[in-house]
């Protein structure tokens, strides 16, 4: 207390009894994938699309990353990180040489893509590689055949019969076999092609501008010491929900077999669980059917983790030429999100939510076929007449019941880094009663807050929540090691997920007050 000495009005200030707690954010997106341009490996804010064109450009061919976060802003997400890999500053990262075959049946429509190796990249620099397509003249060849000849630095590789069946005639599997001069992939987002064959034409690979897609996992996982891949985004604690599109770009490009696509989801799955306060949001690998996408996330992946979604299937889209295109739907759901975190609240599940920017899904299935994916954490998109595409499930992919939904996990995160920034000030304060109580009405001050917003389950607060701070949880044994320990306890509101109505035929002529 000061010490008056002299006759007058002294004003005092008093600290609150109580601290308030403010709720930190919970729709904060990160995205990690390939770009034409923009920082390599640092992740970098942005808030609307404009800002990503300007950083990143416009949606690199073959990638995904570009359209994953439009379809984010476009569902309502407010802010994202987005973390470019896939080359080596001042290496010519983002610079390719390649060339693009048109389908013979849709001349507007590209089939697939050659690029140069790694061995013919300085004869592709300088025009040398062509990419030629002829009918072909093999006795016995199938009727859909075709040849392709490949020339650059004096060599000329001949592939004769090919088709586009899968297969060993398979024009991909044959070239990327035994070509040293260029790569062959299907083109993205084209699942729905009806006939990729090729069209007769001789194309050159050049040098443009484009995302450098030739990475393992070990780009996307990264090195927290470093700041590179999932590791830059330790230092983001604003980061609520991490998404990786072009996974699926390095899939269908041939640059990652199916060993590594889940070798990265896992490392997602590890990060999230690792930093404790985010999710990761899964894409499946492309043209799975039902039955497929089951046996994927059951015995070839196999995930079980509380801090991971998997969505199915992947949606169709409007790409840059106006025409359809099929796209992972980790960037939509992300926007999906966001939008039911600012319309209903962090409790309320990101389901029967509308679907903006999708004009269809690949795989239309049908209620029979989700019965065999909900139960095992597949998030179903349904198309539904005169309602829309909308997201049809709310699960993770954990065994565990308590943590089924994800709305329960994600209002455990959003109260837990609430709790761990809004009581920094109780650190090395004196360790006694006073203290617990002060503990005990800032965080009840807080809860009280969740339960009105309608997060927690009860009709009166002593049934939504608990918070235990005494003699009990604070021992002399954990006090003399400087420990204060707080118990909170939750009442988490579950979704409706199966609603019934039960009706009963009532004999003619009874009365309805029997």
């Amino acid at each position: 207390m000061p010490n008056y000495q002299s006759p007058g009005v002294y004003v005092e200030e008093l600290e609150s009894a109580t601290r308030p707690i403010e709720g930190v954010g919970t729709a904060v997106a990160a995205f990690v994938g390939f770009s034409a341009h923009g920082p390599l490996h640092t992740p970098t804010l942005v808030t609307n699309w404009t800002q990503y064109t300007n950083t990143f450009g416009e949606p690199a061919p073959g990638t995904f990353l570009g359209h994953a976060v439009y379809g984010y802003f476009l569902n309502g997400g407010g802010q994202a990180y987005v973390v470019r890999v896939g080359g080596a500053p001042g290496a010519g990262a983002g610079t390719s040489a390649r060339a693009e075959l048109t389908s013979a049946a849709a001349p507007d429509a590209v089939a697939y893509v050659a690029t140069a190796k790694d061995t013919a990249k300085g004869t592709a620099a300088r025009g040398e590689v062509t990419v030629e397509v002829t009918d072909t003249a093999a006795e016995g060849a199938p009727q859909d055949a075709f040849r392709l000849v490949v020339r650059g630095g004096g060599r000329e590789e001949v592939f004769e019969p090919v088709t586009t069946r899968r297969g060993r005639t398979n024009v991909v599997t044959q070239v990327n076999a035994t070509s040293t001069l260029i790569e062959l992939a299907e083109a993205p987002g084209q699942g729905a092609l009806a006939d990729r064959r090729p069209a007769n034409a001789v194309v050159t690979l050049a040098e443009r501008p484009g995302a450098e897609v030739a990475v393992n996992p070990a780009d996307y996982v990264g090195s927290g010491a470093d700041r590179t891949g999932f590791g830059g985004l330790e230092a983001i604690d604003t980061v609520t929900m991490v998404a990786v599109p072009d996974l699926m770009a390095a899939y269908l490009a041939g640059r990652i077999d199916r060993d590594g696509v889940r070798a990265v989801q896992t490392a997602m799955i590890a990060h999230c669980e690792l930093m404790g306060d985010r999710m990761a949001i899964l894409d499946p690998l492309p043209e799975l059917n039902p039955q497929q996408v089951r046996e994927w996330r059951m015995n070839e992946a196999g995930y079980d983790s509380k801090y991971a979604a998997l969505y199915w299937p992947w949606l169709k889209v409007l790409g840059p030429d106006g025409r359809s295109m099929a796209l992972p739907p980790s960037g939509h759901l992300a926007g999906i999100w966001a939008r039911n975190d600012e319309t209903r609240g962090v409790h309320k599940a990101p389901a029967n939510e509308v679907v903006r920017g999708a004009i269809g899904v690949q795989v239309a299935l049908t209620r029979a076929e989700q019965d065999n994916l909900n139960p095992v954490g597949v998030n179903c998109i349904r198309a539904f007449p005169g309602r829309g595409i909308r997201v049809w499930g709310a699960r993770t992919l954990s065994s565990d019941p308590a943590w089924r939904y994800i709305n329960v996990r994600r209002l455990y995160n959003y109260v837990e880094s609430s709790v761990r920034i809004g009581t920094q000030w109780v650190v090395f304060e004196p360790n006694d009663k006073s203290l617990w109580e002060r503990v005990i009405r800032t965080l009840r001050s807080f809860l009280f807050t969740v339960w009105q917003d309608g997060g927690l389950f009860g009709e009166t607060m002593e049934q939504a929540f608990y918070v235990k701070c005494d003699d009990e949880t604070n021992p002399s044994e954990s006090i003399e090691i400087g420990r204060l320990v707080c118990e909170i306890g939750l009442a988490v509101v579950k979704p409706a997920e199966f609603v019934v109505f039960r009706l009963a035929q009532l004999p003619t002529g009874t009365a309805l007050s029997e």
